[in-house]
């Protein structure tokens, strides 16, 4: 049996039916809950100056108002996704505003937002629309009962490559030891103690053996879960611990829709039978079988998605070929599924100066940035550069053509003592960004 046997033999379809239902609501849930509670507001629409991945500044003028109707839009796409309604183009559109809302800001940056957008623009290509779907009610799309197994498979590396990298990224000393753990279940007790005043779960969350607890069984949950779920023999039981633990994750950490979405992705793990049992009755279910000729396309389409898992299997590592450590220097931290690890804050003053004879000026952040860019950029290498050519581009438009832009940065990490982090003697307005390597102006960790 080749590679293409196990790509493109049939089998039933409705694991992706079932996702698109489960996508397309909880796109619609996460767009419009954004609004609702201010995240939208605060994010892209009150700041006058964005934080975007760098290479994207070209989509700042779309910060304000108009943000509003972007993520209106985006919650309608996605409810037009769920019911099957122009399936192509509206799976399309919401993979591009989708792209839209996460190339714009990093300022709250979330894995789960790298991962729907993954799924957004994979959902653009799959067939999810062929069955229980408008398209097919009103005769766009002929109604089918089967796919490549292709379109299961993508779903289960990916989400393989999550949960494998997640685990690994754990196996560092102050994840072993507890420490990082008990500052995420001290920001929660404190959560409860203001909110629920549940003293047993208060204590219980400010305790070390507990914080182990977590620290340990997050480790193993990310390394077997998905094996667990897949093998026949334990479905049962680890679909129920990984409910509860996205649950006790929802209540705890506050992350919005992730917990849910991952429990969606586990539909490409159970038996395609009992799917079509459970969820759509009336539907014909297919027994797998072979095919025996493949065209040109096919083999197209398998050299694709070769190249696609390579490089999800190698953004995650690129940090261990940057020199330094990457919970210092941040380099390779973004894309890899190194998932709620580590604490970072800091303490940065920008210094300007406008001719090699005047004085140096400190700036006032405030004037420039909204408050939780404030708390969040001063730990970020590549932030505190976008924010030099920020104001080298300020001044440049008050008609002084070249400024000086000096940095004193100090970082801590998980509560650790604020050390040296950036060369205070380097000008960042003059310094170009290195895409795939180490900035020589983030100093050696002590």
């Amino acid at each position: 049996m080749n590679i293409y046997s196990i790509l493109f033999k049939k089998v039933d379809n409705s694991p992706i039916i079932l996702f698109r239902i489960f996508f397309g609501g909880l796109m619609a849930i996460e767009a419009l809950g954004a609004i609702l509670t201010s995240w939208v507001k605060d994010t892209v629409v009150d700041p006058s100056f964005s934080f975007t991945f760098i290479g994207f500044e070209f989509l700042l003028p779309l910060l304000g108002q108009f943000m509003y109707w972007h993520f209106i839009l985006m919650g309608c796409l996605g409810l037009m996704i769920a019911f099957g309604w122009y399936y192509r183009i509206n799976s399309v559109l919401f993979a591009l505003f989708w792209s839209v809302s996460y190339f714009i800001q990093k300022t709250n940056y979330n894995n789960h937002y790298y991962l729907i957008f993954l799924i957004s623009w994979i959902m653009t290509i799959v067939p999810a629309h062929q069955f229980c779907s408008l398209d097919v009610k009103q005769n766009r799309v002929k109604e089918q009962h089967d796919i490549s197994y292709w379109v299961i498979l993508i779903f289960i590396i990916q989400v393989a490559f999550v949960y494998f990298y997640a685990s690994l990224a754990k196996l560092y000393p102050d994840w072993l030891n507890g420490k990082f753990v008990s500052i995420i279940m001290n920001h929660s007790s404190d959560w409860f103690k203001n909110h629920l005043k549940i003293d047993w779960i208060i204590q219980l969350f400010k305790n070390h053996r507990f914080h182990l607890f977590i620290a340990y069984s997050g480790i193993v949950f990310d390394l077997l879960i998905l094996p667990a779920i897949l093998w026949k023999k334990t479905r049962k039981w680890a679909f129920i611990f990984a409910i509860f633990f996205h649950l006790f994750n929802s209540a705890t950490l506050h992350i919005g829709i992730f917990p849910y979405f991952a429990l969606s992705l586990s539909v490409f793990c159970f038996d395609r039978k009992t799917i079509q049992q459970r969820f759509f009755k009336n539907k014909t279910f297919i027994e797998d079988y072979n095919i025996q000729k493949f065209s040109s396309k096919q083999k197209s389409l398998a050299v694709l998605l070769s190249i696609y898992m390579i490089i999800q299997l190698l953004l995650p590592i690129r940090h261990y070929f940057i020199k330094g450590d990457v919970l210092w220097t941040e380099e390779g931290h973004r894309l890899s599924w190194r998932m709620m690890l580590r604490s970072r804050a800091g303490e940065t003053v920008f210094y300007i100066k406008q001719s090699k004879i005047s004085e140096l000026e400190r700036v006032d952040l405030k004037k420039y940035l909204h408050k939780d860019q404030i708390s969040d950029f001063q730990s970020k290498p590549d932030m505190i550069w976008q924010f030099a050519q920020f104001l080298k581009n300020e001044y440049q438009n008050k008609g002084i053509p070249s400024i000086q832009v000096f940095v004193e940065s100090k970082v801590s990490i998980n509560g650790g003592p604020y050390l040296n982090f950036i060369d205070s003697s380097v000008d960042l307005a003059q310094v170009k960004w290195r895409y795939f390597g180490h900035q020589d102006w983030i100093l050696e960790q002590p």
